[in-house]
Parts: C-alpha cells; sequence; structure tokens
C-alpha cells in the first residue's frame, strides 16, 4: 500500500508520540514518589509499552503503516529494497517520540516537580551492567526478535487487513521486555530511545541527574545492525 510524504509524517509523529506516551508514561508511573502505581515492577512496565505499540500502531496504521521504529523502517527497507521514504519515516519517529516525552512529562508534571531522584531511566534505557559489547549484542539479537517476525507476518494473508498483526506485534514487545529487557531496558527502536533522552536533557526536571550521553550510541547502533541483519536473515530464508 502506498502511502503520501504528509500522510507518513503525520502518522508516524502522531503514532510515536502515542507510543512514547504510553511508555514513558508507565516508567513514571512505576518511578515516581506521589504516583498510585509506584514500584509496581517489570511486568507492568512490559506490559505498558506493548499496549503503547498497539495503540500507536493501531492510530498510525492507516497513514504511514505504524512502523513507530527507525529499525522497523530499516528491516523493511532491507527486505523491499525501498529506501526512498525512510528518511522521511524516520523524522516523523524522532519528531513523535520526543513529543511523547513532553506529553509523558505533562501529564506527571507534579509528581516531576517534588521527584528527588534521577529520572533518565523513565525517559531512556540504561544497561544493568555497562559492557559497550554485551550491551550492543543485547540490543542487537533484541532487536533481530522484533523485526524477523514483523517481516514474517506480511508472510500471512490477512493479518494486516483484519488488525490483528498488530495485536501480535504489540504481545511480541511485552514477550520481548519480559525475555530479553533486563540487560539494557531493550531499547530496540533507536527513536524511542534518543528522542525522550534528548527531552530529557531539556526538561526543566529538579534533581534529574544525567542523561548519560556515554552510552546513547549503543540503543541506536544495537537496533539499527539487528534490523539490518533482520532483514538479510530474511531475504535468505523465505
Amino acid at each position: 500500500m502506498e502511502f503520501s510524504n504528509g500522510d507518513i509524517f503525520v502518522g508516524e509523529v502522531i503514532g510515536t508520540a502515542i507510543l512514547i506516551l504510553f511508555g514513558a508514561g508507565v516508567c513514571a508511573a512505576v518511578t515516581l514518589n506521589h504516583s498510585k502505581a509506584k514500584a509496581s515492577g517489570w511486568v507492568v512496565i512490559a506490559f505498558g509499552w506493548g499496549f503503547g505499540v498497539l495503540a500507536g500502531a493501531y492510530t498510525a496504521g492507516p497513514l504511514s503503516g505504524g512502523h513507530l521504529n527507525p529499525a522497523v523502517t530499516v528491516g523493511i527497507a532491507v527486505d523491499t529494497g525501498q529506501w526512498d521514504k525512510v528518511p522521511l519515516y524516520i523524522l516523523g519517529q524522532m519528531v513523535g517520540a520526543a513529543l511523547g516525552a513532553v506529553l509523558a512529562w505533562l501529564v506527571y508534571y507534579a509528581q516531576f516537580g517534588r521527584n528527588d531522584q534521577p529520572t533518565l531511566g523513565i525517559f531512556s534505557t540504561s544497561p544493568e551492567i555497562r559492557n559497550p559489547v554485551a550491551n550492543l549484542l543485547t540490543e542487537i539479537i533484541a532487536t533481530m526478535g522484533l523485526v524477523l517476525p514483523i517481516l514474517a507476518l506480511g508472510l500471512t494473508k490477512g493479518l494486516g487487513q483484519s488488525g490483528t498483526g498488530t495485536l501480535v506485534v504489540a504481545f511480541l514487545v511485552v514477550g520481548i521486555g519480559l525475555s530479553l529487557g533486563g540487560p539494557t531496558g531493550y531499547a530496540i527502536n533507536p527513536a524511542r530511545d534518543l528522542g525522550p533522552r534528548i527531552m530529557h536533557a531539556v526538561l526543566p526536571i529538579p534533581h534529574k541527574g544525567t542523561s548519560d550521553w556515554g552510552y546513547s550510541w549503543v540503543p541506536v547502533a544495537g537496533p539499527l545492525i539487528g534490523a539490518v541483519l533482520a532483514g538479510l536473515i530474511f531475504n535468505a530464508a523465505f
């Protein structure tokens, strides 16, 4: 299905903003003091991100196909050989990710106002053990675990038209979070990490701590490498 340039940009902005609103929102809910969901745990975070994918992708689907992720866009391009609209998709995703981070901050504005601890984990990922090689491998493998099934879903007729494919991808993201998210927090999406990280650096959050730019390349490079590998494997195997 062909989408116009305007629809692609608007769809990816809106869809990615919804994704990050839900995702950063659930991290804020679990992390911040004076939140009713305080300390409710990793399972809640994984499902929050999964539902964010569900809401964002369903919303953006009619306009852009609902990629919401440069890794997905790159994986599809490797598979199809169509690269002309990749920059437009990624631009929309980056703008949407930044917007979603701001919206999540506004929802929890009062809680952020009373913050007394670092808040980067609400917006972006960080490793439990800082080992660049291991962290990069985790993001590469986890992103392959996302992009390969997404490409394979396209082989099953009717999933796209029925919307079932979007639901499957949402549960796939939950599964990745539960199974592979422990080492790095499973960015698996460069825009999801970089856009909110920029907003974390900019927003006036008390005691927010560092934005950790020294690590920021890992959740960008890892997913992109994983996406390319997934596209190549898919082309070779299917």
